[in-house]
């Protein structure tokens, strides 16, 4: 679908100028149509090979954290709440654990470890699956808990604001932490509704419980401060909290006799890799959104959005990010050139910037996930994933416009 929607944004700029250069006298915006492919290529690749210091800072420090057994950490801590999750699957199955590391990468960030590991959990619970060919309950719910972006540390997005020139590029961390707080509950308790899941469980109620008043907590808290607190103290909370899981992983390591430089030199190797991987994905959405805007044909389109939402007597800024909410469920490349977009548009400390980057930490590539994941099993029949799986997704979304209000204002 994404290719048909990548053709189609060519394919309207192209319409929108010649019409505006024969019929409403404006010869000059099919010369920034074509100005505007070359510049945004150029943006493009100069983005991302700016991106290889910092990324290669950070997957040297995620190298030492994952070989100082942070994730099995983590693995052993939220165990007792899966066992409850996830009641069909016996205890000690290889499943399990497969299913906890996985989401303890992706908490982390770690990409390319969750990939391989969400991947052999799906290989497992197949095992236990009595119809091939149909998701099973712990199936459906694992891909859901999946594709809600259950992210802690969004350093990608991070270094994408560092690099676009954020005064404070980790502004957004605490706001995306509560989106996705909002996105994991929803598709925890809709597919707990649809499969009839306990809930009411001691060890169940204990983790939702504290999690909820964590996130209603820091809700309640920054609501009763004027702008410029809030400003300040989300940036030294977010700082704050980053510095302590940096200082976490170099215990991690040391405590297992990791050799630390050597360690961060592997896992820096890889920043190179990482950074120059998403060039063509960058360039592709970024020409493409770029002749969409040259055109006139986007901001067109969200000015009707626009006038819509002003006639409900409600803030139209939000819209300004929509494009990152309705391409994120079918690519993660194209919603990140498109949060990279809005930022150079309209500048990564103005509310539409801020706001694309928390949408894009607070949601997941729902399509992609689901596909892929169930792909790789033979699972045909996925039931009720992808509706579970959407409610997910929306409610990133609107958590992240309501959380965007509250800090940025």
């Amino acid at each position: 679908m994404l290719n048909w929607i990548w053709a189609a944004f060519f394919l309207i700029a192209f319409l929108a100028a010649v019409l505006q250069a024969t019929v409403g006298g404006h010869p000059d915006v099919l010369r920034a149509v074509v100005a505007s492919l070359f510049d945004s290529s150029k943006t493009g690749f100069e983005i991302a090979i700016g991106l290889t210091g910092v990324m290669s800072l950070w997957l040297g420090l995620m190298k030492i954290g994952e070989k100082g057994g942070v994730i099995e950490g983590i693995a052993r801590i939220v165990a007792p709440l899966f066992r409850r999750l996830f009641p069909g699957i016996p205890p000690g199955h290889a499943a399990s654990g497969a299913m906890v590391m996985n989401f303890s990468a992706n908490m982390l960030g770690l990409d390319n470890a969750a990939t391989p590991l969400g991947l052999k959990a799906m290989k497992e619970l197949q095992s236990l699956n009595p119809e091939p060919d149909r998701a099973t309950d712990e199936m459906v719910l694992f891909m859901v808990i999946n594709a809600s972006s259950v992210t802690i540390l969004p350093m990608t997005i991070f270094t994408f604001r560092a690099q676009m020139g954020a005064k404070d590029p980790t502004d957004v961390f605490v706001p995306i932490l509560i989106a996705t707080y909002c996105s994991v509950m929803t598709g925890l308790l809709v597919t707990s509704f649809v499969q009839k899941i306990n809930l009411w469980n001691r060890v169940v109620l204990g983790w939702l419980g504290a999690l909820t008043a964590i996130v209603g907590g820091l809700v309640w808290y920054f609501a009763r401060l004027d702008a410029a607190t809030v400003a300040t103290q989300s940036a030294v909370l977010a700082n704050s909290l980053l510095l302590s899981v940096i200082v976490l992983f170099l215990a991690a390591g040391a405590r297992r006799h990791v050799p630390l430089y050597e360690t961060f030199v592997e896992g820096a190797r890889d920043g190179f890799t990482v950074a120059t991987g998403i060039i063509p994905y960058l360039v592709a959405i970024l020409v493409a959104v770029g002749a969409l805007r040259a055109s006139g044909a986007l901001e067109a389109i969200l000015g009707a959005i626009k006038q819509g939402v002003a006639l409900l007597g409600t803030d139209a800024r939000w819209v300004d990010a929509l494009p990152v909410a309705l391409i994120k469920p079918l690519s993660g490349g194209g919603a990140r050139g498109m949060m990279v977009e809005t930022m150079k548009t309209f500048g990564p400390d103005s509310f539409p910037g801020r706001l694309s980057c928390v949408i894009q930490g607070s949601t997941e590539t729902t399509f992609y996930v689901l596909a892929v994941y169930f792909g790789s099993v033979g699972v045909k029949k996925t039931r009720h994933a992808l509706g579970c799986a959407l409610s997910s997704e929306l409610a990133g979304v609107v958590a992240a416009i309501l959380v965007s209000y509250l800090f940025f204002g």
